[in-house]
């Protein structure tokens, strides 16, 4: 497979398991962007990577946390945080999206990697650089808590 051919089958996926973990449709994009572009200056090496897809939104990942690091050694001057909605909204369903944002990170990385890209645990564990029991163990504990926030939620709305 070329890489024009990977980027239209993967981009989509990709962006939904980004955007599930950082949460901001425009950092995931702008996450998924740089992944894509670094596969493609190395697409040699990521086309033969088990799971290409898990290897850009790792690369996203990895890219999100260099570029928090960076960012919370600089000082703002104005001292306001940026203000907006989030254009995000409709890649993923409000009340699904409120539900990933209370689960802790790596939980929704798991959630990311085997729910969105559809990847088995080996191939998760070997993206998040942790232990297939591990994946396993997020999963299951994620998607109780999901079950949990969404079922409730649901019933609330039933209820009015």
């Amino acid at each position: 497979m070329d890489f024009a051919e990977f980027y239209e089958q993967s981009r989509d996926g990709c962006l939904r398991a980004v955007y599930a973990s950082v949460n901001d449709r425009q950092v995931a994009e702008e996450l998924v962007s740089e992944a894509f572009a670094r596969a493609f200056a190395s697409w040699r090496k990521v086309s033969r990577h088990p799971a290409p897809e898990a290897w850009i939104v790792r690369t996203s990942l990895n890219t999100g946390v260099s570029r928090w690091r960076r960012r919370r050694r600089e000082v703002r001057w104005d001292g306001q945080e940026p203000s907006g909605g989030d254009p995000g909204e409709s890649l993923i369903d409000a009340s699904l999206r409120d539900a990933l944002r209370a689960l802790p990170v790596r939980q929704r990385e798991v959630i990311a990697l085997r729910i969105f890209l559809d990847l088995d645990t080996q191939a998760t564990a070997d993206a998040l650089g942790i232990a297939p029991g591990t994946v396993r163990a997020h999963l299951h504990r994620a998607t109780a808590a999901l079950r949990e926030r969404l079922v409730s939620s649901n019933e609330r709305e039933t209820a009015r």
